[in-house]
């Protein structure tokens, strides 16, 4: 079997009426796919993201059917595959990335010192850097293709993109995206609190099911797709330590002239650090 998309750390298979989506051990910082890989990534960012679905369910459906290659065609049934895959509903797919925020840092931290702003949303003055913010905001997102750079657009901007895509419901579906993401990200963070995490950003994905119906899908809340920060030590006024990848920007960072060749205390440092953030999240060693 090929893949009928390839991601910067996906594959995606055509089961006939599902997919199956492979989470490989490729990992990408600043839009670029590294030259190493990072053994059993893969498999974290699948197992957490079938842990969120489950505890989500409740407020949007999802698209996870199975996490068993036993359910999947035999070409998956192989320790390259287990643990990696997930059998989804096919959906047609929404052009924003929902971008939630719950706290200030990154991008938004330096777009907030500049004019008080993040993403044109106008916040209090006086934040300190990873402050956390009085609610969490909305700043959704255009999906580029590999190598390109997602554009951060406002509520009205995702209110005309997806209206252009499918006419008459532009306002419905951005609606239906910030709610259900803003839901989605309280209920999370809330409980990863109870578990020693702070869940300081996230991005959600959604797709339409054959009823029209608004459907969570792609990945959940992985230290890919999220920014996790230990409560431990937890203290607004610097950046914080974390759970995700940005050891590894923090890294290719301060030394430019890498090539994307990371060294191995780097690679062993990162997949320690997924291990721990999911054995804290879900209370269970990762099982392969």
């Amino acid at each position: 079997m090929k893949p009928i998309k390839e991601g910067k750390v996906r594959e995606v298979y055509d089961n006939g009426d599902s997919i199956i989506m492979v989470a490989t051990d490729r990992i990408s910082a600043f839009d670029v796919i590294l030259k190493n890989k990072i053994v059993n990534k893969g498999a974290v960012l699948t197992q957490m993201s079938k842990f969120w679905f489950d505890l989500t369910k409740d407020i949007v459906p999802n698209h996870m059917l199975s996490t068993d290659v036993n359910d999947m065609p035999e070409f998956f049934r192989n320790d390259e595959y287990k643990g990696k895959s997930m059998m989804c509903k096919k959906l047609t797919m929404l052009p924003i990335e929902c971008i939630v925020r719950g706290y200030i840092t990154g991008s938004g931290w330096a777009s907030y010192k500049e004019n008080g702003t993040v993403c044109g949303i106008s916040l209090p003055a006086g934040l300190k850097e990873s402050d956390k913010l009085p609610e969490p905001i909305y700043t959704p997102s255009t999906k580029a293709e590999i190598g390109d750079h997602d554009e951060n657009i406002s509520f009205e901007r995702s209110i005309e993109v997806l209206e252009k895509e499918f006419p008459g419901h532009g306002l419905e579906y951005a609606e239906a995206l910030r709610d259900k993401t803003i839901a989605l990200y309280k209920k999370c963070a809330d409980y990863a609190l109870t578990k020693g995490i702070i869940i300081a950003d996230t991005k959600f994905e959604f797709g339409l099911d054959e009823e029209g119906n608004v459907v969570l899908a792609d990945e959940m809340l992985t230290p890919d797709s999220s920014r996790f920060w230990p409560l431990e030590g937890y203290e607004a006024g610097h950046g914080q330590p974390s759970f995700d990848k940005q050891f590894v920007r923090d890294w290719l960072k301060a030394n430019p002239d890498s090539d994307y060749l990371l060294p191995q205390d780097v690679i062993d440092k990162t997949i320690a650090k997924y291990l721990e953030a999911y054995k804290l999240l879900t209370g269970k060693e990762l099982a392969i």
